[in-house]
């Protein structure tokens, strides 16, 4: 009935794919405990009969009343305490679900209730779901799911060509889908949609506002809404925090920079209206690449740029990324080469449009302008 559901490889379609409660006080009061009974075991070898006695009685209530003996005491008021959380805790999922959602493909989702089981088919799906505390939620993840670490704990549902069968036998309540592949995935997704699992597709972000919603939808198909526009808050501050520092280097000192996103001999990099793109301008550097999207580059068209910076994110799966860059022909003229201006950087980090895009920007600023973000 199910198979393994594939689609032509396509750059552009993978590069945007890719966080024992103590109880100090009981702990606090336990080792009250074992001090004031080690002195009742010591009184035991100097007092004897009826004094010993009173002896113990009189420690027993002193341990009573400073609440060491809980069992009778702050205990007893856990199950009050947890059945009272429990309570709200259903009143708040009632008060959310269900729930309906407009998806990237502009299909209505209706949620009924707080999803329990979800599978993640990219990993910035991944990353969001984690960051808003739903990582035990999360029973399957994509092969190429490397972060947090939770993850290697997961069952893998296939890569770019997802295993439907699989994903079905997960029984997950939710399959959290994205729109960079969803076009080519659509037969999969159908067949899960037809086996009564509910599929969101979560946007292509094309820059940080997007992103910022995938986290919200994402949230709000989870019950976290309020939690995922939390992140998205505290995001939207580090990120003026960073283009507040860079709005300080002076016109003449801004760089000019040309990422690699896919190396030689087929070259890809990040042109306007991209995420990425959105990254070089919160730093304050010029992107060289002027056309739309993702586009391939002619080599002689960098060498004619002559970038201030190169950045590559290929070091994951290149050996030596930058001698891979500056051994090539011609390009030792250009700039950023001469000047030992040629960087690797996370490709996880810059290229997936989760939470960690913050973290993105942060490490291509230190790459551009070391000087300044130290």
């Amino acid at each position: 009935m199910f198979g393994r559901i594939t689609y032509p490889f396509a750059f552009l379609r993978v590069l945007p794919n890719q966080h024992l409660l103590l109880n100090v006080e009981v702990f606090f009061y336990s080792k009250k405990a074992l001090a004031v009974l080690a002195l009742v075991a010591s009184a035991s070898t100097i007092f004897g009969g009826m004094k010993m006695k009173k002896l113990y009685l009189s420690l027993f209530a002193l341990l009573l009343s400073i609440g060491v003996l809980t069992a009778c005491g702050s205990n007893a008021s856990e199950p009050k305490e947890n059945a009272s959380d429990e309570k709200q805790s259903a009143q708040k999922e009632k008060a959310e679900f269900p729930v309906t959602i407009t998806d990237a493909l502009e299909n209505k989702v209706v949620i009924d209730s707080k999803p329990e089981k979800i599978v993640s088919l990219l990993p910035s799906n991944t990353e969001i779901a984690f960051e808003l505390g739903l990582g035990e939620q999360v029973v399957g993840v994509s092969d190429h799911d490397n972060y947090p670490k939770e993850v290697e704990e997961k069952e893998r549902i296939g890569g770019l060509d997802f295993n439907v069968e699989k994903i079905v036998s997960l029984n997950p309540d939710l399959v959290l889908a994205h729109a960079s592949s969803a076009h080519n995935s659509e037969s999969g997704l159908q067949q899960l949609r037809d086996a009564g699992i509910t599929v969101l597709v979560v946007n292509d972000a094309k820059n940080f506002d997007e992103v910022y919603d995938s986290i919200v939808m994402v949230g709000t198909a989870n019950g976290e809404k309020e939690k995922a526009e939390s992140l998205v808050s505290d995001l939207k501050a580090k990120v003026e925090e960073i283009k507040t520092k860079a709005q300080e280097i002076p016109e003449e000192d801004v760089k000019s920079v040309f990422v690699e996103v896919s190396p030689a001999p087929e070259i890809y990099s990040a042109g306007k209206n991209t995420f990425m793109d959105e990254m070089f301008q919160i730093i304050h550097a010029k992107n060289v690449v002027t056309e739309e999207g993702w586009p391939k580059m002619d080599p002689e068209a960098v060498i004619k740029a002559n970038p201030d910076v190169i950045i590559t994110t290929h070091g994951h799966y290149t050996e030596d990324p930058v001698k891979n860059v500056t051994g090539r022909d011609g390009w030792q003229d250009i700039a950023a080469v001469k000047n030992n201006e040629v960087v690797n950087v996370d490709s996880d980090a810059v290229t997936r449009t989760g939470p960690r895009i913050v973290q993105g920007v942060e490490e291509l600023a230190k790459a551009v302008y070391p000087e300044v973000f130290k």
